[in-house]
């Protein structure tokens, strides 16, 4: 219902308060009748008054989005966020799983929103790096479909030295995983000491990294996700468990 707001559509305030995550009906009726939402000169808003462009299709307000208030304060991200998390290790992709979830680094309202704010793709709990969240639907399956896809740029650490034979085998396009009937896409491997690897991907199948290492015979010990597409975690200057919404020149790097 947000994202009808920001493509022109009006909404009614409540509802959008609620889609961003503010609370139940119940609460976000109550922000209202207690003057808490205004506009940008301290006016108070009234629950039918309504978020979009254009005037109002009945009596009252029609504000666009970055001129509400509550408390004084702007609003969250519209509908449509996409935004980069420096994941780190110990951390599950997960808004139930015991332990620490990437959810703990984000804005609490985020698993309030309606469409959920969810990560494209994900990092198992030993993986560090770059994770992508978004709370646009069309855009998740575009970032994460295969016709789309953004290569993969992994760090790896590894238990023993490598052979030698890695880089010609994982550039064949011939390597067949266990449990798989199909094989996997070429792979770049840039070898930076004798256990320490850069790995680029053009696919993304389940632990794709570490079980290439085990078909070798080799065991990852630390793995973390430098970049995705032309997005890089070192440009984006987040340190570990910081995170920031996505410039439009960062989107279009991305294709999103």
């Amino acid at each position: 219902m947000g994202a009808g707001a920001v493509s022109g559509r009006a909404v009614r305030l409540r509802q959008y308060l609620q889609s961003l995550g503010y609370g139940t009906r119940r609460d976000v009726e109550a922000l209202i009748a207690e003057g808490r939402v205004t506009g940008v000169d301290g006016e108070a808003l009234y629950v039918d008054d309504e978020v979009g462009d254009g005037p109002p299709s009945r009596g009252g307000h029609r504000l666009p989005h970055d001129a509400i208030r509550i408390d004084g304060a702007a609003l969250d991200h519209p509908p449509g966020l996409l935004a980069a998390l420096h994941k780190p290790v110990g951390v599950t992709c997960s808004t139930k799983d015991p332990g620490r979830l990437v959810y703990d680094l984000l804005p609490s309202r985020w698993t309030a929103r309606d469409p959920i704010v969810s990560p494209v793709g994900r990092l198992d709990k030993d993986t560090s790096g770059l994770l992508l969240f978004t709370d646009d639907g069309q855009r998740l399956h575009r970032l994460t479909s295969p016709k789309h896809h953004q290569p993969k740029v992994y760090r790896v650490g590894l238990a023993e030295d490598l052979r030698g034979t890695e880089t010609a085998l994982f550039a064949a396009g011939t390597l067949m995983l266990d449990g798989e009937h199909k094989p996997l896409l070429p792979a770049a491997l840039e070898v930076l000491g004798p256990r320490d690897a850069r790995l680029t991907l053009h696919e993304g199948r389940y632990h794709q990294v570490r079980r290439m290492f085990a078909a070798t015979g080799n065991a990852v010990v630390a793995l973390h996700r430098e970049a995705i597409g032309g997005l890089s975690l070192e440009a984006l200057g987040l340190a570990e468990g910081e995170w920031r919404m996505l410039t439009a020149e960062e989107r279009a790097l991305l294709g999103a």
